[in-house]
């Protein structure tokens, strides 16, 4: 076993970011606050010092710093709809709001602009954006959508997504023999196999994470290396039985080690036939995406 396997195994270390990136095994956010304890909608019409409350609350949860957690207050409410487009966003009301100064909303406006959720413009000020201009593969976005009304049209769409990038992901990473890269996706597959045993959800959900998005590496194409992060949301905020990945199983391990294998000799076809398997071994996928087909 390799040395990062055996640290994966031994520690599940919580941490101060959100959604990872690409092969970033230390930042994954699984050790924050279950969804079940998220907080929910806010309203931007009650007491002001309730709304601080809130506001404090939800930021609280997600160890950053106060420009973070108001681009997540803020982003939560207009996913939610709670903040909608018949009202301008008034930095001075929301400084007040939340209990922060005029650097942190200016800045937390930018990100949200730079997202697409809102545009500000001279005499008009800045209000929120027509669904149709946010930026969706955002991984923010991803996790907001999932966890607000629109949750089951995200689930869908994410399922849909990777029905679309995975098996192609792995096609082409079958034809790449990258040996520092297919030693990780072995020892991923052996940590959820030991994750498994010992009913560790936690250390496999992180080896899941992993193994798809070393994968989606391993296919030698940077367009695809850019959707990475979307895999990675979806994997972390599915928020139910979508796709053999969402849980432990040991049909789920079975897939995995399939598609390790098919990488390891260079055998795209089954290794593209083994992903689609793995992405629809839950009957409830069955209603998204149609069967994979025989070649």
């Amino acid at each position: 076993m390799s040395t990062l396997a055996h640290t994966m195994m031994t520690a599940a270390r919580p941490t101060e970011n959100g959604l990872a990136g690409p092969g970033d095994l230390d930042r994954y956010s699984y050790g924050g606050t279950p969804a079940t304890e998220r907080v929910g909608p806010p309203s931007w019409d009650g007491s002001d010092a309730e709304l601080g409350r809130v506001g404090r609350r939800a930021a609280g949860s997600r160890g950053r710093g106060l420009h973070g957690q108001l681009v997540q207050q803020l982003g939560q409410m207009i996913v939610s709809g709670d903040l909608g487009a018949d009202r301008p966003l008034v930095p001075e009301e929301i400084g007040q709001r939340f209990e922060v100064s005029r650097t942190v909303v200016r800045e937390s406006l930018r990100v949200l602009e730079a997202k697409g959720l809102v545009s500000a413009r001279p005499n008009v000020g800045t209000r929120v954006r027509p669904v149709s201009d946010w930026n969706l593969l955002d991984p923010d976005i991803i996790e907001w959508r999932a966890f607000g009304p629109q949750r089951e049209d995200q689930r869908r769409e994410l399922s849909e997504l990777r029905w679309t990038i995975e098996p192609l992901a792995a096609r082409l990473a079958a034809g790449h023999g990258r040996e520092d890269v297919q030693q990780r996706l072995g020892d991923m597959v052996e940590i959820m196999g030991h994750s498994l045993t010992q009913g560790d959800v936690l250390t496999f959900s992180r080896a899941d994470a992993e193994f798809h998005s070393l994968l989606i590496q391993l296919a030698g194409n940077r367009m695809l290396e850019h959707l990475a992060g979307i895999v990675s949301a979806a994997l972390q905020v599915s928020g139910g039985p979508v796709t053999g990945c969402d849980r432990p199983t040991e049909a789920s391990l079975t897939h995995h080690a399939r598609i390790a294998d098919a990488l390891a000799s260079g055998d795209g076809q089954a290794a593209e036939s083994a992903m689609r398997q793995l992405l629809t071994v839950h009957p409830e996928v069955e209603r998204v995406v149609p069967a994979p087909r025989e070649h």
